[in-house]
């Protein structure tokens, strides 16, 4: 009897199995605002993307589509754990605006948390650029 008691009153171990239990979930945690930190390093690569293609579509002359696309596909960065697509130069209808390109570019990721994989997130930025006549 004497011995089940000694085991009873026992704390020796206790911290061990306490952190076998809380560990998996901190290191789920960081491992996750680690994926959060890469979408938004993402979502400033396309920022830079844009900014780039507006400036480089407000010089005068115009240049032409493909070399906006050059430019922006160029400015891109990110971790590349996800997809960026091929950057779009459009013109919008005469009566929405005259002399003005929409640029947009998208990226997709899926975030992988270390036993699951989380839902497919799709980014997309789009700027309106008025350019030069």
């Amino acid at each position: 009897m004497t011995f089940i008691r000694t085991i009873r009153r026992d704390e020796k171990g206790v911290a061990a199995v306490e952190m076998a239990f809380a560990l998996p979930i901190l290191l789920l945690f960081v491992y996750g605002i680690f994926q959060f930190g890469v979408i938004l390093q993402a979502n400033a690569g396309m920022q830079h993307a844009l900014g780039e293609g507006a400036r480089y579509a407000t010089l005068y002359p115009k240049p032409a589509d493909n070399l906006i696309v050059t430019r922006m596909s160029n400015s891109v960065f990110g971790m590349n754990i996800g997809t960026f697509s091929t950057p779009t130069v459009t013109t919008p209808a005469t009566s929405e605006c005259t002399n003005c390109r929409l640029l947009t570019v998208s990226y997709t990721v899926t975030p992988d948390f270390v036993f699951f994989s989380g839902p497919a997130i799709n980014l997309v930025r789009t700027k309106r650029v008025y350019t030069a006549t």
